[in-house]
């Protein structure tokens, strides 16, 4: 556990990133945020959990302020932190999550879900008063594979996430080219599967934002550089695919020297933008949607800062785009044109081996 200099007033401006500390990452790092030029500085950083992935901030009880990790390991865990201080400091146990390699985490109806990329599988935990996380209420083992010999043998779950309504939880499996809806029971931590939404085979969809409208999403595929946009019913609790874009030019979608796999898809706040992050193309890619939000096309890809791009993260005020770029080891921000929504490099921070960003 390290700890900067640097001193914090605890309030609002901050960020915390998430990297693989078995390949050199610092764990979670705890930043402070210049709102007005975008910039990082490290207040401290903690290695209490291994390989960190993915992090979503909770508030249970008055007041309160917690992080969540998953450990993205073999033998998958979670994770609670305190964010009162610089340092983020463990809450309660570290708690198995019954399912290999959680890749994505959220917080729906007092309980904290992982997705379980090794397992195929998404897991329930019981959330306490204080922040820390009790025993696991459910196991939803997914099923089914896909034609991708090498990445779809079997299920790979790799985001979970409840709607806007909060009615449902959404899990994006990479493995079946599917994107499943549960119900979560909100007493007991039950997982109850409401239906399957299939899309086109061999996609292998990977992340899902919404619309702020709530009345689409954006599925971002994998295995192919696309973006599957569907309509949303929440009241029925349906996801219909209903058009599919490229997010790479059309020179570089149709082969090259360098494959890409698309990571993290992010929507504007006022829904007038998509952007999409683009490992192996190393770059942004800027989508404009329509004023249904049914519609959205291609506007330009500019670079990410650095390589392999595993996530994108906006910031709250929507005018800043981060970069977390796991192997060149920085997170990158940008400046985000409000007319354009192209994004203007502003700057970056060393982070080895990051992999997300969040902003409390």
């Amino acid at each position: 556990m390290t700890s900067s200099a640097a001193g914090s007033d605890n309030g609002a401006g901050r960020a915390f990133i998430g990297s693989f500390t078995s390949a050199g990452g610092r764990g979670i790092t705890a930043a402070a945020v210049d709102q007005e030029t975008g910039a990082l500085t490290v207040l401290g950083s903690t290695d209490t959990v291994p390989d960190p992935s993915y992090l979503v901030l909770g508030h249970p009880g008055p007041g309160g302020r917690v992080l969540y990790t998953v450990s993205e390991t073999e033998h998958g865990a979670a994770a609670a932190l305190d964010i009162t201080g610089d340092v983020p400091q463990p809450i309660g146990e570290i708690r198995p999550v019954e399912g290999n390699g959680p890749t994505h985490l959220a917080l729906a109806g007092g309980h904290l879900l992982t997705a379980n990329y090794g397992s195929g599988s998404v897991t329930a935990l019981s959330v306490r008063k204080d922040g820390s996380l009790g025993a696991v209420t459910a196991v939803l083992r997914h099923e089914g594979s896909g034609p991708d010999a090498d990445r779809q043998r079997g299920p790979h779950a790799h985001q979970v996430l409840p709607d806007p309504s909060g009615n449902w939880v959404l899990s994006v499996d990479l493995g079946t080219d599917s994107v499943r809806i549960c119900a979560l029971d909100t007493a007991t931590g039950a997982l109850r599967l409401h239906g399957e939404t299939a899309l086109r085979p061999g996609t292998g969809p990977r992340h899902l934002a919404f619309h702020p409208a709530g009345s689409h999403a954006y599925i971002l595929n994998e295995l192919e550089p696309t973006v599957t946009t569907c309509r949303w019913d929440a009241a029925a609790g349906v996801l219909e695919p209903v058009a599919e874009t490229s997010v790479l030019p059309e020179e570089s979608a149709r082969g090259g020297d360098t494959a890409t796999y698309p990571s993290e898809v992010v929507v504007s706040h006022d829904g007038r933008f998509l952007w999409t992050a683009n490992r192996g193309h190393d770059s942004i890619s800027v989508l404009a949607l329509d004023g249904t939000g049914e519609k959205a096309t291609l506007v330009t890809t500019v670079g990410c800062g650095g390589h392999w791009p595993r996530d994108l993260a906006l910031d709250p005020t929507g005018r800043w785009l981060y970069a977390a770029n796991e192997r060149s080891g920085d997170v990158s921000w940008f400046a985000v044109d409000r007319a354009t929504g192209i994004p203007r490099r502003a700057g970056s921070l060393e982070a080895p081996a990051a992999s997300c960003v969040i902003f409390a």
